[in-house]
């Protein structure tokens, strides 16, 4: 997948549980693990080791725990 549609995703992946009660990183972790392919994941951990330019802060702070 290109960066950029992977980082719309996760974007809007983070829209959403920004908005929700709790910890959005941990959903949005969570979200991703159910619904994102390993090597999705791995494009996404990749890219923040590489600046992550564009994503959210909730975006980054979840893939920690990938």
């Amino acid at each position: 997948m290109s960066p950029e549609k992977m980082v719309t995703m996760a974007n809007q992946i983070a829209t959403f549980f920004d908005t929700q009660p709790g910890h959005a990183p941990d959903k949005i972790a969570a979200h991703l693990k159910d619904y994102w392919e390993p090597r999705m994941r791995e494009q996404l951990i990749s890219y923040i080791a590489a600046g992550g330019t564009g994503l959210r802060p909730s975006v980054q702070e979840a893939a920690r725990s990938l």
